[in-house]
């Protein structure tokens, strides 16, 4: 399955973490209706190119502030994984989710040939409708702060 621009976003429920072992709950898309949701789809903690674009993304957590954009990072790792990853940069400014059977992977249609997450992006506006939706081919770069932000701000 993959979901298209302007088809209503698949919803989920996914244990999460804001980086602290008090900070664990469960986390859905619904819990954010009425807003902009950036979710950023990332193959793996401490990767190389995932720690690049979850620094960048959580470095620049004001300018989506600015753009009333709730960011939230899903990758297959589960909760210990995630405390660790957001332990060695001292934090990102946004929760980390774990969708270890890769469910809501596969409903947004980011799963590669052999399962593996491909690095995506998808900016969901404040009805639920999927606005702007990037999935990678190769996963060695990640989309822009200002392209995501130009999508958003193209809602109106």
């Amino acid at each position: 399955m993959t979901i298209s621009v302007g088809e209503i976003a698949p919803g989920f429920v996914l244990p999460g973490t804001d980086g602290t072992a008090a900070g664990h709950r469960d986390y859905t898309l619904a819990e954010f209706a009425g807003r902009v949701v950036v979710l950023v789809f990332y193959p793996a903690d401490k990767s190389p190119v995932c720690t690049m674009q979850l620094t960048t993304y959580s470095d620049d957590i004001s300018r989506f502030g600015q753009v009333s954009a709730q960011v939230l990072a899903i990758s297959p790792q589960g909760l210990a994984d995630h405390d660790a990853f957001a332990a060695d940069h001292d934090g990102f400014g946004f929760p980390l989710l774990a969708d270890e059977h890769k469910a809501v992977g596969g409903a947004y249609g980011i799963l590669g040939p052999l399962g593996f997450y491909r690095r995506s992006v998808f900016v969901i506006d404040a009805a639920g409708i999927v606005r702007y939706a990037h999935r990678s081919t190769a996963g060695l770069t990640f989309r822009s702060t200002d392209e995501i932000i130009d999508a958003v701000t193209a809602l109106g």
